[in-house]
């Protein structure tokens, strides 16, 4: 316990929290998305359970370095670039977030034939199946990440623990926005599209640096904030002079 004394561990418990909860962004929108697709009862729970299993996840991958190490021994090539386990996981978890997005894409553009058919379809262990699948994948650059910065096992737990308790409490008003926001909901499946896309160019050797993803998509919210804004200010209702209201457009 001598890293309770040491103020670099302290600096890198705080750095590497905050990069948790940055890399934990793409994992609360998916969780987001599906749980939204659950009965108003049970999307609150699906969502805690989610994070729990992210968490869990990220804590078995960090007690098992040696097993970690094997995912980047090559196991075949192709051309010039060997494939590792690693990049199987990347691509395999790529393809299937492009395919959910794409799938969450046109139930959105076209909607229901049935009423309430999509909500039907939906089970709650399916929900938490996809996003178990997809926190395995989600976990590998967050594992990664911490092995990189902190040289204490205490001082990566804790700091996935901590950014998953901030995710848990962020998670409800996160959802709760997306799904009151349409335009925001597309603007979020398309992220996901283009992390799938990056997971699967990453897994075949051609690595995209994750800061061009996030001021991508920081960019792309900052423009959707400003849409709102405007929306927001033409339907405010306007008064006229004899005291009625009227809406501004």
């Amino acid at each position: 316990m001598e890293w309770l004394t040491d103020p670099k561990a302290w600096v890198a418990l705080l750095t590497l929290t905050s990069l948790e909860i940055v890399l934990g962004i793409d994992n609360i929108i998916f969780i987001s998305i599906l749980s939204g697709r659950l009965p108003e009862a049970q999307r609150a729970r699906a969502r805690t359970l989610g994070l729990a299993a992210a968490m869990a996840t990220r804590i078995l991958l960090l007690a098992s370095l040696a097993w970690l190490a094997h995912l980047t021994a090559e196991l075949f090539h192709v051309g010039h670039h060997a494939i590792t386990a690693r990049d199987i996981v990347l691509i395999v978890g790529g393809l299937f977030l492009l395919g959910k997005a794409t799938i969450e894409i046109h139930h959105n553009l076209e909607g229901d034939e049935h009423k309430g058919g999509a909500k039907k379809a939906a089970s709650f262990a399916a929900v938490i199946a996809q996003i178990m699948v997809l926190d395995v994948v989600f976990s590998l650059d967050s594992v990664i990440t911490a092995i990189g910065m902190a040289d204490h096992l205490p001082v990566m737990i804790a700091a996935v623990v901590i950014a998953v308790l901030v995710m848990m409490a962020a998670a409800g008003s996160i959802s709760r926005f997306v799904e009151n926001h349409p335009t925001v909901k597309m603007l979020a499946l398309s992220f996901l599209l283009l992390v799938g896309m990056s997971l699967v160019a990453d897994g075949l050797g051609q690595h995209i640096s994750k800061g061009y993803i996030y001021f991508a998509m920081g960019f792309s919210v900052f423009v959707e904030m400003l849409n709102l804004r405007i929306r927001a200010r033409k339907d405010r209702p306007v008064k006229l002079r004899g005291g009625a209201e009227t809406p501004a457009h």
